[in-house]
């Protein structure tokens, strides 16, 4: 069996899931999530869990098993407490601000980004003190980005199309990047020069 395959998906409370047409629909308080399911993996729901449960142990059905198990657990989080992903937006100048529900960068182009929020997904921006961060004798306010959502996969993509913007560099590690993202940092020239001597 698979380890995650086989654990049952605890139902809570105001959480209703509808099978239909070898699809997958489960609503809650956040909003409504629908997915095609593998055929050849059965889905059941006992005792306010969900079970899943494969035909055989083929390498293809224990493959589907546990990744069935995840995607419907990720949709009975999404729709109870839902998902935000956080970046952080490093360098000096640099902005995030939101226009309606579009988010506007400024982040070292001649020109302003503009992102428009893909359906069901929401903006907020907001500024972090940060130590070790100093500009002209200051700890500097940086801002930062909250993709939010109920669709865990949908959040993730448009976080990556944000970060993809300005990636962060590897000198001063300017950039955006995910919040607690190590990003390894190179030696510009001063410091190979110094290396030599």
């Amino acid at each position: 069996m698979s380890r995650i395959g086989k654990l049952p998906i605890p139902l809570p409370n105001g959480v209703e899931v509808i099978q239909k047409d070898g699809e997958l629909t489960v609503k809650g308080p956040k909003g409504t999530l629908s997915r095609k399911l593998p055929p050849c993996i059965s889905v059941r729901v006992e005792d306010n869990k969900i079970i899943c449960e494969r035909p055989s142990d083929d390498r293809e059905h224990r493959a589907l098993h546990g990744l069935t198990r995840t995607l419907i657990n990720n949709m009975v989080v999404g729709v109870t407490q839902g998902y935000e992903k956080r970046l952080d937006v490093l360098g000096v100048g640099y902005r995030a601000e939101m226009q309606g529900n579009n988010l506007v960068l400024s982040v070292g182009y001649s020109h302003p980004v503009v992102i428009e929020p893909k359906p069901g997904i929401e903006f907020e921006v907001g500024t972090d003190t940060r130590a070790g961060f100093v500009v002209s004798g200051q700890v500097a306010r940086m801002p930062y980005v909250l993709v939010k959502g109920i669709d865990k996969e949908l959040v993730g993509q448009q976080a990556a199309e944000i970060r993809a913007v300005k990636p962060p560099e590897p000198y001063k590690g300017k950039g955006i990047r995910y919040a607690g993202e190590y990003v390894r940092r190179k030696a510009g020239k001063a410091g190979k020069a110094g290396a030599k001597k």
